[in-house]
């Protein structure tokens, strides 16, 4: 995940917070990323009439703009870092992590939710340790079932994060858990 994708996701989430007036020195702060970054990544928001930019802050005007854009511009193959197969039901995989990992789509939504709209059969995670989770799974040539993806500094998924991640998986019941996480999120924006 790119610094700029970092600060959609830190923008959505504060908006889902209903903390709509932003700073960019702020959110340079908390991302530990510098103002120029943060104003380039601001840029086709704004251009997209998705923020409004004040003279000291900005406000977010159609979260939903901002969340399709970063989906569009995500490239989540391009983030993992591991790749696997394990024999074992997904359930048993997802018990197997090791203590620091962070799951994302379909384990993500299973245990933010409690629910399942489909059933699935990958694990994917972000890692900061990849030891561990090679140790625990070895490599392979076989169709992986596991995907490790390069954790950017990211302490806790958020459900603008996974809805990302979902949009970007190629299988088919991913839509299943995507129109279920657009429903929840689409209560949230109401």
């Amino acid at each position: 995940m790119k610094k700029l994708e970092l600060i959609h996701n830190e923008i959505l989430s504060q908006m889902l917070e209903k903390k709509n007036k932003l700073t960019q020195k702020q959110l340079s702060k908390q991302l530990g990323v510098s103002l120029s970054t943060v104003n380039y990544a601001l840029q086709p928001l704004k251009d997209m009439g998705a923020i409004r930019i004040n003279l000291k802050n900005f406000e977010v005007v159609n979260p939903r703009k901002i969340l399709l854009y970063w989906a569009s511009i995500r490239n989540l193959e391009k983030d993992i870092i591991y790749s696997t197969r394990v024999d074992k039901e997904v359930r048993q995989i997802e018990r197997l992590m090791p203590a620091g990992i962070i799951f994302t789509a379909y384990s993500a939504y299973k245990f933010m939710f409690k629910d399942v709209p489909a059933d699935y059969s990958e694990v994917y995670v972000y890692a900061g340790d990849l030891e561990q989770i090679k140790k625990r799974f070895p490599q392979n040539n076989q169709i992986p079932n596991i995907f490790v993806l390069k954790n950017p500094g990211i302490r806790r998924l958020t459900i603008v994060n996974l809805f990302v991640d979902l949009w970007n998986l190629k299988q088919w019941y991913a839509r299943d858990f995507l129109d279920k996480l657009e429903e929840k999120i689409n209560a949230i924006l109401a």
